[in-house]
């Protein structure tokens, strides 16, 4: 078998656990990766490179991290991490990645044991290999277990997944001239699940559309700057059929709207409501990593009605892919410190608070100026206008 061919049959059809996998990368042999190099970000190739036998510094161990622990259904990478290390985001440096596993990390399996291993003077979880056991020759086979097949994500993805269709920014007011409901199934005002709408507006050759509210402009904190335009999502329609003209009787022609059906709600859909097309997302199982270069900013909106935001919701924030802002980003998120006057100095003399790192946030979609980011641990509630820097 060639080394190509060894590969797809290693990637489609092996899981090979993270100390093998690091065994590889560390000892110089060739490895396969699932992606192109240039898919890789210059910092995940280094972390990858420096660490794939290094592990973590003893220091960065959570203060009661398990000496084994077995994964189970539900885990995710950021999860498990989060039981051994004080910042879980630096999991690929606790897991030796290498890599294929920095791009595609899901490799570990309910079921499975892993050891923390600090014999070396560095942290390093090893998979299925208790200390002190003796070392043995691993070959790539097919898996046959009867743990489940399903591996772990990195971050819960269910958290993110209704968003990556649902929550948008467009670049400019486009959705002015997006095609709109005209109007409604009769004797329905707003429309659910199954009935029909009536759209004009060029819709080119789609067929299948996201159903949008009236978009408002989101403007950064400080420069006021309109960043992007976001829309409350609707729901989903598809075209049933094509409208067009027709005359009457006189000769007089009339315009016949295209027929929708709404295929799927989130709120009710009314007259002016506009139309975009669904576009095809990359459900990737996204590695978290610091930004290569400086990187700050503030919250733009929480999306929703809500004023404040805690863990697990989404805020979209003011850095996007022109600023150097990629999928799988962790940044810190800081509360300013309150102003408050010294009362002990006899002056009274005005004092500001130092700021406080209070929680993390996980950018999940990136666009041009801006970002979608998932709020993975906090202190205190979050608002608009709170700032973000590198963890």
């Amino acid at each position: 078998m060639t080394r190509a061919a060894f590969c797809v049959f290693q990637v489609r059809r092996l899981a090979l656990s993270v100390s093998l996998m690091a065994t590889v990368a560390s000892s110089g042999v060739a490895f396969c990766a699932s992606v192109s190099a240039h898919e890789l970000t210059d910092q995940q190739r280094s972390t990858a490179q420096k660490v794939a036998s290094a592990g973590v510094p003893l220091s960065e161990l959570a203060a009661n991290a398990p000496d084994s622990y077995t994964v189970k259904s539900g885990d995710t990478l950021w999860g498990i991490s989060g039981l051994f290390l004080r910042h879980p985001w630096r999991w690929p440096e606790l897991w030796g990645m290498n890599l294929e596993q920095i791009h595609n990390p899901h490799l570990i399996f309910p079921g499975q044991i892993l050891h923390l291993d600090t014999s070396s003077g560095r942290a390093r979880l090893v998979m299925g290999k208790p200390l002190g056991a003796t070392t043995v020759k691993l070959s790539p086979q097919i898996r046959k277990s009867a743990m489940e097949t399903t591996a772990i994500a990195s971050i819960p993805f269910n958290l993110i997944e209704p968003f990556l269709n649902e929550a948008v920014i467009f670049e400019g007011d486009t959705l002015n001239g997006a095609p709109r409901i005209v109007a409604t199934q009769e004797g329905h005002v707003l429309l659910s699940k199954g009935d029909t709408a009536y759209v004009r507006g060029d819709r080119g050759q789609n067929t299948v559309f996201r159903i949008f509210r009236q978009a408002t402009p989101l403007r950064d904190p400080s420069t006021h700057e309109v960043l992007g335009y976001e829309a409350p999502y609707v729901g989903t329609a598809e075209l049933v059929r094509t409208g067009d003209t027709q005359s009457d009787i006189s000769g007089k022609a009339d315009v016949v709207p295209d027929t929708f059906i709404v295929t799927s709600i989130r709120q009710e859909a009314g007259v002016g409501d506009r139309l975009a097309p669904v576009v095809t997302q990359q459900y990737e199982n996204y590695a978290p990593h610091a930004p290569q270069a400086d990187m700050a900013g503030q919250i733009v909106s929480i999306y929703g009605d809500a004023l404040t935001a805690g863990q697990n919701q989404i805020v979209a924030l003011n850095r996007g892919a022109s600023d150097g802002m990629e999928r799988g980003h962790v940044l810190a998120l800081w509360h300013d410190g309150r102003r408050e006057i010294d009362s002990t100095d006899g002056h009274r003399t005005m004092m500001k608070l130092p700021d406080e790192r209070h929680g993390e946030l996980f950018v999940f979609r990136v666009f041009n100026r801006m970002s979608y980011a998932l709020i993975m641990s906090v202190k205190e509630p979050v608002k608009v206008g709170d700032r973000f820097t590198q963890p």
